[in-house]
């Protein structure tokens, strides 16, 4: 009889790690503009004393403005433009935003190859070629093998890895949605246990971890 009650415990186990697999994946893909914007500040750091690039980069806000107002093809046009146009890290940017709202827009196949180009442009600054590839991760969760997703991830969880806490996550939510339980807390563990990661995404962790028990 204990056996059948583990049973029915791991299977609600099982459901609510997906529960929660649906709603922070959903929150990770949301974030995407979010940190694309992010890096746009350190292209503009670097390149604030060139007038073109300070023009480049207002065009490129404006591109943001328009995602942000939900006008995503008349945004896609936009990017499409700018990266084409465009000279500086802006280009790379803006191809990034495209996949973006490429993804907004259901073509997920297409964002996630143009992500996978800025990781593979050698020309492209390096924080955002590991930009690129995590959020090539994040927009491939769904369809690509545990094993190719772990190799996509494990230059990005590095120590010294801007996205080191962001890809831990990822590996950790595709071993919950996989049923790797015990691999999943221990990652969580991993993030939840290091003073050094984002507030809310420790708190992500802690929740991860009650619902995965013991």
């Amino acid at each position: 009889m204990s056996d059948v009650f583990q049973e029915v415990e791991e299977e609600l186990r099982r459901d609510r790690a997906a529960q929660l697999w649906k709603r922070y994946g959903n929150y990770l893909i949301g974030a995407a503009l979010a940190i694309i914007i992010g890096t746009a500040g350190f292209v503009a750091w670097r390149d604030y004393r060139d007038r073109q690039a300070a023009e480049q980069g207002e065009r490129f806000f404006a591109v943001a403005a328009e995602a942000a107002a939900g006008d995503v093809q008349k945004a896609i046009e936009s990017a499409d433009q700018l990266a084409r146009n465009s000279a500086s890290g802006y280009s790379v940017l803006s191809r990034m935003i495209e996949a973006a709202l490429k993804d907004r827009a259901g073509d997920r196949d297409e964002s996630i190859a143009m992500y996978r180009s800025v990781a593979a442009d050698s020309s492209a600054p390096k924080e955002l070629q590991d930009a690129a590839r995590l959020l090539a991760a994040l927009h491939s969760l769904e369809k690509i093998e545990p094993a190719e997703l772990e190799r996509q991830l494990a230059p990005l969880q590095a120590d010294r890895s801007a996205w080191r806490y962001s890809a831990i996550e990822l590996s950790a939510l595709m071993a919950a949605r996989t049923g790797e339980a015990a691999k999943a807390r221990d990652l969580y563990k991993k993030i939840a246990d290091d003073p050094g990661a984002p507030a809310g995404l420790r708190a992500r962790a802690a929740e991860m971890i009650a619902v995965l028990g013991s």
